[in-house]
């Protein structure tokens, strides 16, 4: 079985490195006589003008992905942030949410005493006055006269109930 080998990615190439040897290649070229024209050789000044194509898209992508990586940094540290402002929040309003369920009971519970003192003090003076009432129909009933039966009055009285008897 014939082993496959897989292109290996090449590794970055420094731009600055690259611009050196073309600098190098330039200021080592052969001087025209009476100009400042160079003789360079085209190929080595070809090849290098091509690596710099080549690294100048990595160095940009590099540079774009180290951008990329710091703004989603500086996001997810915002959203840290903003979440922790968030639960601090949340906390916040449950604790008011939980005071103001104790005051509510609170109050609640000063009512219930004040409308159950208010109730005991009425059922005294609704017995005071009972009292009175049952008091007043005693005399009253003390003071009336013992109705009398007329002679007819009794005399049917006493043939309804031995009529009864029978």
């Amino acid at each position: 079985m014939a082993r496959q080998v897989l292109p290996r990615e090449a590794p970055p190439i420094d731009i600055m490195f690259l611009v050196e040897r073309l600098n190098a290649l330039l200021e080592n070229g052969r001087k025209l006589p009476l100009s400042n024209n160079v003789v360079v050789d085209q190929a080595a000044a070809l090849d290098l003008v091509e690596q710099l194509r080549l690294a100048v898209p990595e160095e940009v992508k590099q540079e774009e992905a180290d951008r990329v990586v710091a703004r989603a940094q500086e996001q997810a540290a915002f959203l840290i942030e903003e979440r922790e402002l968030t639960r601090a929040a949340e906390q916040r309003s449950a604790q008011i949410v939980a005071d103001g369920h104790a005051q509510a009971d609170e109050i609640r519970r000063g009512a219930d005493e004040y409308a159950a003192g208010v109730l005991i003090r009425l059922e005294g003076e609704v017995v005071k006055v009972l009292q009175s009432i049952k008091h007043g129909l005693a005399l009253l009933d003390d003071r009336a006269p013992v109705p009398t039966m007329t002679a007819d009055e009794a005399e049917e009285a006493d043939v309804a109930a031995s009529g009864a008897q029978l």
